[in-house]
């Protein structure tokens, strides 16, 4: 951050004075000029660095928990970059600059004067500038920050303003340059952590890219260069329309050099095929009964829906944490009862992880799936390298490959992401979606069915070890009527030439956990091609689909249990607070209608998952509990106090790939709250 932040401040100043720097005249008669231009250029950036520093000490100290050595090493590692980026472009600007204005007397290289037309027409213009917009500076600090007067000075002939212009255009390009080659070099070789930058040196490089650009703009065009800037981002946004520059995010393990699967609303129709569904059916049969054999077959035991919540890196610690714990009180009762794992987003994550870490230690592996390290792995970061592969693959064309199942595959931005999600996960799960079919079929661990959105129709896509074309099952009771809409499409079916099976489960979960302009959208092989987003989009707590499930298995569930219970591990309140409704801006007006919508999306989906829990009662002939495991902020503020004496922020764990280490602690903790206790009271009477 202090390498970049320095670099970022250097651009800033070489903007301003190719910018501004004719206005002021009498840096002409000084002794390295740029230096005592940026010196007296300061103002803005040394009110950012002091407030930066400022900000990193709170988040430091209320967020990191960082002890005063922690703290001053790394302010002094900021500091130390800083200084060592601006010394290294002060020895670059001594050796280029040091005779710029000496330039009166010497005469300007041939061969710059024949290469700079419209440099030398800008410099023409600026020169006007310069004689009726000159800026009255009586003082200045000098290189050692003395005050010193502005001594009298005339204007320059035009062949040196021409030369100045052209002397600090040179080194702008040259600086670009370094900075591009800088981003592309770390670009080749960001899959290792040593070249992993964090995510704001990511955003700072990007703002220095930025603002070098602005300057540029603004020297060749002048007062024409928002109107350049404009017509240039147009001209761009039209290509990328006509897929000049689009990038396609492809599911590894699937093959997109065969024909593409058709989608369209014949081909979704055959998805209702009645006796593909029987036969799909048929073999989960098998998994139910083979998972039922593992009781007394005196009595009927009861069986588990797991619904998880999406929500980032904080819904992937939650649902970790809360499945260790429960599954502990129940010693072991509570995986051993479960056949079906839905979701979206982190909340599976955390779940596959934990369904992983199970099947391992029933494998004979030294693993013990309730231990804190593992915790400490998923709540790792992931941020980082995702921000910078943004950087380095998405604004830069990705030209680094990788194959997997016998195919070649970008090393983009969603390679960084599984790269990390199977780095933070031990490589456990680095394995296609049917190698999990055997182990499910046995009853060993329960089906995993992922659900991510159709951008184009909104439809789900039901991805799973094996063909599970049932979970559309309800229409086939609507056999007269010819305007049914299929709400789902079987991945393993549909796309079965395409190589389904060999789909990695890495990229599944990566599928169902798109989180908005950060995890790129995953394009599949159909005709049109169809782009994937978050599961959360359609259902962020997977109760729609383990109804789904339910319905298609309901006469096997009804004679073969004594009942079903649905346990909800959401990253969030049930029955949150109704906020009081504040004064309404103009602002607020215009953007209700959409804001309302997004503010309610979990109270849409709960309702919905409510009523159809509330009409399973019906077809269903054994009693329904319901298990509700909530993350509340307000839950584990006196746990934090009790801790330190330090000033605690309540605010809830950010919906981000990256959490603090006060974020962590509190996620963990939230299981301890009082309504959680008595949750996991009510599960263990329920399973004895």
């Amino acid at each position: 951050m202090g390498l970049l932040t320095a670099g970022f401040t250097i651009a800033f100043h070489i903007t301003c004075y190719i910018s501004d720097g004719h206005r002021f005249s009498f840096i002409g008669s000084v002794a390295r000029p740029f230096k005592k231009f940026s010196i007296n250029n300061s103002i803005i950036p040394a009110a950012f660095i002091l407030t930066y520093i400022y900000q990193i000490i709170g988040f430091q100290i209320n967020n990191e928990y960082s002890s005063n050595f922690e703290l001053a090493r790394n302010l002094t590692g900021f500091f130390a970059g800083y200084i060592s980026m601006t010394l290294l472009f002060d020895v670059y600007f001594r050796f280029t600059n040091k005779d710029i204005f000496k330039y009166v007397v010497c005469r300007i290289d041939e061969k710059i004067k024949q290469n700079v037309k419209v440099t030398r027409a800008s410099a023409m213009k600026k020169l006007d500038i310069v004689r009726k917009k000159q800026v009255r500076v009586d003082y200045f600090l000098d290189g050692f920050f003395r005050i010193r007067p502005v001594e009298s000075n005339s204007f320059y002939d035009k062949e040196t303003v021409l030369q100045v212009f052209d002397q600090n255009h040179f080194n702008l390009v040259v600086i670009e340059l370094f900075i591009f080659a800088m981003v592309l070099v770390l670009g080749i070789f960001k899959d290792y952590p040593t070249f992993q930058i964090p995510a704001a040196s990511s955003f700072m490089l990007f703002l220095t890219i930025f603002v070098m650009l602005s300057g540029a703009f603004s020297y060749w065009f002048g007062g024409w260069s928002a109107t350049a800037g404009l017509i240039i981002f147009m001209f761009v946004n039209h290509l990328v329309g006509e897929d000049f520059f689009s990038k396609k995010y492809e599911a590894f393990g699937m093959d997109y050099g065969v024909h593409p699967a058709e989608y369209s609303i014949a081909s979704l129709q055959k998805q209702l095929d009645s006796s593909a569904m029987e036969t799909d059916r048929q073999e989960v049969l098998v998994q139910l009964k083979n998972w039922k054999s593992k009781f007394d077959p005196t009595s009927k035991p009861k069986m588990i829906f797991l619904c998880v919540s999406g929500g980032g890196k904080r819904a992937s610690l939650w649902t970790l944490t809360a499945l260790q714990t429960a599954d502990s009180l129940t010693q072991g009762k509570l995986m051993e009862s479960s056949v079906l794992i839905t979701g979206a987003s982190g909340g599976l994550i955390g779940a596959s992880y934990f369904r992983e870490l199970k099947l391992r230690e029933k494998l004979g592996e030294p693993i013990k799936p309730v231990a804190d390290i593992h915790r400490q792995k998923i709540s790792s970061d992931n941020l980082n390298p995702l921000i910078f592969s943004l950087l380095a693959n998405d604004l830069f064309m990705g030209f680094t490959k990788f194959e997997y199942a016998g195919k070649a595959y970008e090393r983009d931005r969603a390679y960084t992401f599984e790269a990390q999600l199977n780095q933070i996960t031990e490589g456990l799960m680095d394995k296609p979606i049917r190698a999990y079919a055997e182990v499910e079929n046995q009853g060993l661990v329960p089906m995993v069915i992922l659900t991510p959105t159709v951008v184009n129709d909104g439809r789900k896509v039901y991805i799973a070890s094996r063909p599970v074309s049932f979970m559309n099952r309800e229409v086939l009771n609507l056999k007269d009527y010819s305007q049914v809409k299929v709400s789902g499409i079987d991945f393993q079916r549909f796309f079965e030439e395409q190589d389904s099976k060999d789909l990695r489960f890495l990229s599944a979960l990566r599928m169902s956990a798109t989180f908005p302009y950060i995890t790129p959208n995953t394009t599949l092989p159909t005709e049109p091609p169809i782009q994937i987003m978050d599961a959360g989009i359609s259902d962020n707590f997977g109760v729609s689909d383990a109804v789904r499930f339910l319905y298609a298995f309901n006469e096997w569930v009804s004679e073969n249990t004594s009942g079903v219970i649905f346990i909800s591990i959401r990253d969030s309140p049930k029955l949150a607070t109704i906020s009081a409704k504040k004064g309404q801006t103009i602002i607020d007006d215009m953007t209700q209608p959409i804001s309302s919508v997004y503010n309610n999306f979990e109270n849409f989906q709960d309702i919905t998952s409510d009523m159809l829990i509330g009409q399973a009662h019906s077809w269903l002939n054994v009693p329904i509990d319901r298990i509700d495991l909530q993350y509340q902020s307000d839950n584990y503020l006196p746990l934090l106090k009790k801790m330190d004496s330090i000033r605690q922020n309540s605010a809830r764990a950010s919906l981000s790939w990256r959490l603090t280490t006060r974020e962590k602690y509190a996620v963990s903790s939230s299981i301890n709250s009082q309504r959680n206790t008595e949750e996991l009271q009510k599960l263990v009477k329920l399973l004895k």
